[in-house]
């Protein structure tokens, strides 16, 4: 074996020689790219460096009467000291009244079904098979779509779809409403011993299920919350609205001081099974299953030693002003009168334009300057000088250790994982989570976060992406940051299954 020109490497054998990729050069590459990644970072800091070290040598050749003459100057300019003193103290003031508060992320609980709710594969075509609504046809389409769909066999559905004929009454679903929720809830307030009563901002997103009273009043009767809670129901939003709920309740917490918010998201299968044959209104019954999350927020300083995570950001893009996106998952009635919730082949290409508006917005505040200026650069080249140049992807993993991306199914991941470049382990959380759980809606980004805690790999100072597509059509974004090495919380929904996990998933 010897080097040739070029730096590749070539391996002498009796059919001849071949060469090998110049590995070397890609490591090398590497290590310039973080080269100079390292330098920008830090280039104010080392630009600091040199100035103090001025400043430092210039003050210890000062000799008393230096000092001396200094004091006399601020003596006879004493008015002016005062003012400059009040101005800063003014401006300081100002400053911390008007900064945003910090959010604090204390603690969060996922709902973990009772095991008779499992649904495995023969499970649900058997059941699917004894109900006449569907035709062969659609049987063997559940049946293929179930076999790609990266689902396991420890899924959840309600109790209500065990039945034959399944249950879908108003009373089924009011039952898994409240399951479900309170499940979560129970749990939260065991965990975090915080009265219910303590609590001041209430937001609860479910998206098909509305009823009157609506779910957040549900849970105002059930923990009997004070009388000027601030309670919301948001309703229709899809998959992406637990980060619309994180929003919304940051939001309340920088008008109202000092208090809690609870945030619970969910959805609702019981009334939402689609007993049809129109193989776009079927893969929802394929995907979705069980699972909801309720999350406790504070604005409190005294909350931070406690919490789990701070807040960073939240970027929300909306797409519907596009009619394509605002029809890509449409609730609507088949041919026969059968409702249920249509995806449209265009889906993923639309999430995709969704997620480019989403990270354009999202990049300047989370990204390294040195990725901002190689995007800014290529930009400007491929502008000025050559169109056919294709645009720098910035490297997300520069700007987070870990990704929660919403699992709604492997399409999602898989795209995901190619157009931001990332690695098995950055969507194992994702993968993982879809397998064990299912399409958990607005809830599963919150599993997937529980899965990286249950593994140990959440450590002080991580950042945390949580993102989440969802019908309309919009993309959000949540960005937090662990303020210590976080351990699983008791009661986590992995706490019985994650010696098992990662499980090798054949496509």
């Amino acid at each position: 074996m010897e080097p040739v020109n070029g730096g590749s490497v070539q391996i002498q054998n009796e059919n001849g020689s071949r060469k090998l990729p110049n590995f070397l050069q890609s490591v090398n590459m590497k290590y310039v790219k973080l080269g100079y990644h390292y330098l920008i970072t830090h280039l104010f800091k080392l630009c600091l460096v040199p100035l103090m070290a001025v400043l430092i040598t210039e003050i210890s050749r000062l000799t008393p009467d230096d000092y001396h003459q200094i004091w006399l100057h601020l003596q006879y300019n004493l008015v002016a000291f005062i003012l400059l003193s009040a101005l800063a103290v003014f401006g300081t003031t100002v400053f911390i009244m008007t900064r945003p508060r910090s959010v604090y992320l204390v603690d969060y609980s996922c709902y973990l079904p009772q095991a008779s709710l499992q649904v495995p594969y023969k499970k649900f075509m058997d059941h699917s098979a004894l109900i006449d609504d569907f035709n062969e046809s659609s049987l063997e389409f559940q049946r293929k779509i179930l076999e790609r769909s990266g689902l396991g066999e420890e899924t959840y559905l309600p109790d209500g779809l065990h039945c034959v004929p399944p249950r879908t009454t108003m009373a089924a679903a009011r039952e898994e409403a409240e399951q479900v929720m309170f499940g979560c809830l129970d749990k939260l307030f065991e965990n975090t011993k915080i009265n219910p009563k303590d609590i001041g901002v209430l937001v609860v997103n479910c998206s098909l299920f509305n009823p009157t009273p609506s779910l957040s009043a549900m849970i105002v009767n059930k923990y009997k919350l004070r009388g000027n809670v601030k309670s919301f129901n948001l309703g229709g939003m899809g998959c992406s609205a637990g980060v619309i709920s994180i929003d919304l309740a940051k939001d309340m917490l920088q008008v109202h001081r000092n208090t809690y918010a609870v945030v619970v998201s969910t959805e609702n299968i019981t009334q939402n099974w689609y007993f049809g044959n129109k193989k776009a209104m079927l893969i929802p019954n394929c995907l979705f299953r069980v699972g909801g999350t309720a999350v406790l927020l504070s604005n409190k300083a005294s909350d931070r030693r406690r919490s789990k995570y701070k807040m960073v950001h939240t970027v929300r893009t909306h797409k519907g002003a596009d009619e394509k996106a605002f029809n890509c998952v449409y609730q609507e009635q088949d041919d026969n009168g059968k409702t249920g919730v249509s995806l449209s082949k265009d889906l993923m290409a639309i999430a995709g334009e969704a997620l480019k508006a989403n990270i354009t917005t999202l990049g300047p505040l989370v990204l390294p300057i040195s990725e901002q200026i190689l995007f800014f650069v290529t930009l400007v080249w491929k502008k000025l000088f050559n169109a056919k140049l294709k645009p720098y992807i910035p490297d997300f993993k520069l700007a987070f250790d870990h990704f929660c991306i919403h699992a709604g199914g492997r399409a999602v991941i898989d795209e995901l994982e190619k157009n931001l470049q990332l690695s098995l382990t950055h969507v194992e959380a994702s993968r993982m989570t879809l397998h064990r759980f299912g399409n958990t809606s607005s809830s599963s980004i919150w599993y997937e976060l529980a899965y990286i805690e249950a593994k140990g790999r959440m450590k002080k100072g991580n950042r945390v992406w949580q993102i989440a597509f969802g019908s309309g059509f919009k993309c959000n974004s949540a960005v937090w940051v662990a303020l210590h090495n976080v351990k699983p919380s008791v009661s986590s929904p992995w706490e019985h299954c994650i010696d098992r996990y990662p499980v090798k998933l054949d496509f």
